[in-house]
């Protein structure tokens, strides 16, 4: 409104002026140029100068409308092509929300074909062909996409291996990721589906690799984080324990491996009672009970912990009966604890004490009414003689191992 008023005022002020210079004289213009004259009042030629200046303006304004209205009725034209796309892109991108895919790759491939900046569009149109099974054609659209926008080759990448992942090309997305991860080392989203990968596969070395980097980039929680170090620790060497055959050679082979992938484990996770128990576990397996038994007592002289002595229990070592006296240790500090009393009639069933065995398996039996205790106890009866209380402590622990199945539907 100020600004309407100060032209106003100026335009006022200019007719003033005007016609206060027509009342002091009509002035006079001559202008001559080789055999041209011209001559005139001054206020005539300042009236052919505005005259010259409107008609110039006018017709600008008529040439720029005939140009918009070219534009709105040709279908060739810039705004006409730009209102395809679009129509395009909103048609595909919701088709492909509402999975009808054949429609969305159709819609979203004209975009793609149509727009300066496609890769939205050539993503969208990809993932539609993949889901209809046309990998060849999907692959085509990625590739398309990376020539037209080679800038964007960690989103087309990444979408690429979604996509593998998705139609089951497991092998293909594993090599599409580990390029990334060679180019993008630090790529969190690229680490995300890496390490998802790697855990689908059941491919624990190569993940135990790539967990110092899902830490330093904060990839998962730490919660996550350290269950699926875990996890992957100590299946990783549980696998080890059962990698060699009976052969000495092979048997020294895996302890080395063994003993390798224990030593390049973080020194934090190796207090950790499961993992120690895989460990001891695995020697155990290749048949290195007096290896596995020293790896226990040692931890389990740091810390009691009910996984090592149940493992403890289960180990057969060279001197059971010391092994029965360094467990019957534990005992002063742990009197009501059912596994160490469960390994204590295991020990003692082993070196025949048959009266103590059984002793300890009902004390651990009075703490926890376990189906592995009561099975213990059935055969430590039956080696007494007594018959009729094995047989029903058998039938009590298998009454206990059908309540721990899932029910069938």
């Amino acid at each position: 409104m100020m600004r309407f008023a100060f032209y106003l005022i100026l335009l006022l002020a200019a007719a003033a002026g005007v016609a206060w210079g027509m009342t002091q004289g009509t002035g006079y213009v001559l202008i001559t140029f080789d055999r041209f004259r011209y001559e005139s009042t001054l206020w005539v030629f300042l009236g052919l100068l505005l005259g010259a200046w409107l008609a110039v303006f006018l017709l600008r304004r008529v040439f720029k409308l005939l140009l918009i209205s070219g534009a709105v009725v040709n279908p060739w034209s810039r705004r006409n092509r730009e209102r395809r796309v679009l129509k395009a892109s909103l048609h595909g991108q919701r088709e492909l929300a509402e999975g009808r895919w054949n429609q969305a790759l159709e819609h979203l491939s004209l975009a793609a074909d149509n727009d300066s900046r496609p890769l939205v569009h050539f993503l969208g149109a990809a993932r539609a062909a993949n889901e209809m099974s046309q990998y060849e054609q999907c692959d085509k659209l990625l590739a398309k996409a990376l020539n037209r926008e080679p800038e964007s080759a960690l989103a087309i990448g990444l979408t690429k291996a979604q996509l593998l992942i998705e139609r089951g090309d497991h092998s293909a997305a594993r090599d599409t990721l580990s390029d990334l991860h060679r180019e993008f080392p630090k790529q969190a989203q690229v680490l995300a589906l890496l390490h998802k990968l790697y855990v689908q596969l059941e491919d624990w070395e190569h993940l135990c690799k790539l967990l110092p980097e899902l830490r330093r980039q904060k990839v998962l929680s730490d919660l996550k984080l350290e269950e699926l170090e875990q996890l992957a620790w100590r299946v990783l060497l549980t696998q080890s324990g059962r990698a060699a055959s009976s052969e000495a050679a092979d048997v020294e082979i895996a302890l080395a491996k063994l003993e390798q992938r224990w030593y390049d484990m973080p020194s934090r996770l190796q207090g950790d009672a499961l993992l120690v128990q895989a460990y001891a576990g695995a020697l155990r397996d290749l048949g290195l009970n007096d290896k596995a038994l020293a790896v226990l007592s040692a931890a389990l002289q740091q810390r009691f912990e009910r996984p090592l002595v149940e493992l403890y229990g289960q180990v057969q070592a060279a001197d059971s009966m010391q092994q029965l006296l360094q467990a019957e240790a534990w005992l002063e500090a742990n009197k009501e604890d059912p596994v160490l009393l469960l390994a204590l009639g295991r020990l003692s069933a082993r070196n025949e004490l048959w009266d103590k065995a059984r002793h300890y398996l009902e004390d651990s039996l009075r703490f926890a009414y376990r189906s592995e205790t009561c099975a213990e106890l059935a055969r430590v009866v039956g080696q007494l003689g007594d018959k009729e209380r094995s047989n029903q402590l058998f039938m009590e622990s298998l009454a206990l191992l059908d309540r721990s199945l899932p029910v069938l539907q």
